[in-house]
């Protein structure tokens, strides 16, 4: 398995993978998403790759503080082989390459399994809430009706 940064011409492949391991919303545009991450110096998408196959995928960035992870994926029928632990071993070292102190990243509540993941990691608990707003009203509404609220 390699892993290297995502091509842009393997942007669809990506989200598809996205879409089949349940990280999209209505309310966020994962193509959008996945431009400006490739577009930025601050950021990038680093592929597992295996037989020429997308077989994971991780999102990183940094503001200057916190290193940040998004749309960590492994295709299904690779989970439990390393690729997901591989790829975080991967985000850590670029983040580290960048300069970031410190790496977070954000669970959805009620996935247990992944905090497991996590866990086994080494990763904690930093006892603080996520807040946000989306600036665009359109994008608000979408995410009180996507989630019943």
């Amino acid at each position: 398995m390699e892993i290297r940064d995502l091509a842009p011409h393997e942007a669809g492949r990506a989200v598809a993978l996205w879409t089949q391991c349940g990280l999209t919303r209505p309310w966020n545009d994962p193509h959008a998403d996945l431009a400006r991450a490739l577009e930025s110096p601050t950021s990038t998408v680093l592929a597992a790759v295996e037989d020429q196959d997308l077989v994971g995928t991780a999102m990183v960035g940094h503001d200057g503080h916190r290193g940040w992870v998004y749309y960590l994926a492994v295709a299904p029928g690779q989970r439990r082989s390393g690729v997901g632990r591989h790829l975080m071993g991967a985000s850590e070292a670029w983040l580290r390459d960048q300069g970031a102190p410190k790496i977070q990243l954000m669970v959805r509540q009620g996935n247990d399994a992944v905090l497991e993941f996590y866990a086994a990691l080494g990763y904690t608990d930093q006892e603080t809430v996520t807040l946000g707003r989306f600036l665009d009203p359109e994008l608000e509404e979408r995410r009180r009706v996507g989630t019943g609220g």
